[in-house]
């Protein structure tokens, strides 16, 4: 049984920890409403970019002069996936799960007899995936040193997947990331960037009521154009999308050891306080016997 300084100790060693991960609470809280805004602002052009490419997608359906990021290599043997997570933990689940979604779909694929290429954006999820599929890990892209993100960071990845690309190196890209949907819901989210998927209306389709564009200059030129950026578009939304869900994930997580460490506290103190009435009642029979001795 520990002795009272032993008790003593424990507790002002979780009320110590508590203060930490309070005071890490509402850090993240401050940064989340940022990071949240930074998020809905961008999904509306990311969308509108889907759209439009999808428009303009339709016109070169079957078609052998369709461009290359649209239509592949013709192949899919080698699959390139890049899995976004975070550069710090304390977060919950928040890297495990997007690491868990990437590593199903490796596996999937290497059973199928498929050649897995990973590229990791950020610290944690390589830690995760060096495990099982080091590797297969070519690249770990550290964000570290990055204070707010802007799109020139995506660029940056963005740039090297394509040339990537251009020489060859794979022919399907996957991008896994955690979409952000509330402080205390992120979900793990897989899209392709190459070949180019769009999601298509499918009630306008339907219906038939999906609006005819005329385009200058012609399409092709517009998606030559486009094409690439949207590769870079779409990873800047996912850098986005997890730093919010960063935020919110480790919101969640500091609330939950916050109050976990509270109840710790009131055991503890229990504990301590039963301890020491069992000490001074023994002290008490103590003195008595003695004096009924004399």
């Amino acid at each position: 049984m520990p002795s009272l300084k032993d008790l003593r100790n424990r507790i002002a060693s979780v009320k110590a920890t508590q203060k930490i991960t309070k005071a890490m609470q509402m850090v993240a809280a401050a940064k989340l409403r940022r990071a949240q805004e930074a998020a809905e602002a961008a999904r509306p052009y990311a969308e509108r970019m889907d759209a439009v490419l999808a428009n303009l997608a339709v016109a070169f359906e079957g078609r052998d002069d369709a461009p290359k990021l649209m239509s592949g290599t013709g192949s899919d043997q080698v699959h390139l996936l890049v899995v976004a997570t975070a550069e710090r933990g304390l977060c919950g689940g928040f890297n495990a799960n997007i690491a868990k979604l990437a590593r199903e779909k490796a596996r999937s694929l290497l059973a199928q007899g498929k050649t897995v290429k990973i590229i990791c954006v950020g610290k944690k999820g390589f830690d995760v995936l060096k495990r099982e599929l080091g590797q297969y890990v070519i690249k770990t892209i550290d964000l570290r040193n990055v204070k707010t993100l802007r799109f020139s960071d995506a660029d940056e990845i963005g740039r090297e997947v394509l040339s990537m690309f251009e020489d060859g190196e794979f022919d399907v890209c996957t991008l896994f990331y955690s979409t952000f949907k509330s402080v205390i819901a992120q979900e793990p989210t897989t899209q392709q960037l190459i070949p180019a998927h769009f999601e298509t209306d499918e009630a306008d389709a339907a219906a038939g009521t999906s609006a005819v564009y005329e385009y200058e200059p012609d399409e092709a030129e517009i998606l030559a154009d486009l094409l690439p950026r949207n590769v870079s578009v779409q990873i800047f939304r996912a850098l986005l999308e997890n730093a919010a869900s960063e935020q919110g994930a480790r919101m969640s997580a500091m609330d939950n050891a916050t109050r976990n460490a509270g109840d710790m506290i009131d055991k503890l103190t229990i504990n301590y306080n039963r301890q020491r009435q069992a000490q001074i009642t023994t002290e008490l029979i103590e003195i008595i016997s003695g004096a009924e001795a004399l």
